[in-house]
């Protein structure tokens, strides 16, 4: 069966927002341990921004490997 772009999309999407409250836990208590102190407020702006770097990268990976699979149907 074929996915479509909105749906990869979605997926990519719903996939992320579960990573991004793992992302900014991970960095509250990972950056001290590296001589790293930040605010809350900017775990959170770097996890957002982590955050559509991933969806953007995943949305491309689902496209690229859909593609892939459409050209080995043929």
């Amino acid at each position: 069966m074929r996915q479509s772009r909105a749906m990869s999309l979605l997926e990519a999407i719903a996939n992320v927002a579960v990573g991004y409250g793992v992302a900014v836990v991970t960095q509250i208590l990972i950056f001290p341990v590296f001589g790293l102190h930040t605010t809350l407020a900017q775990n959170l702006k770097m996890g957002a921004v982590f955050t559509v770097v991933s969806i953007a990268r995943s949305f491309a990976l689902r496209r690229l490997f859909e593609a892939i699979r459409v050209r080995g149907a043929r």
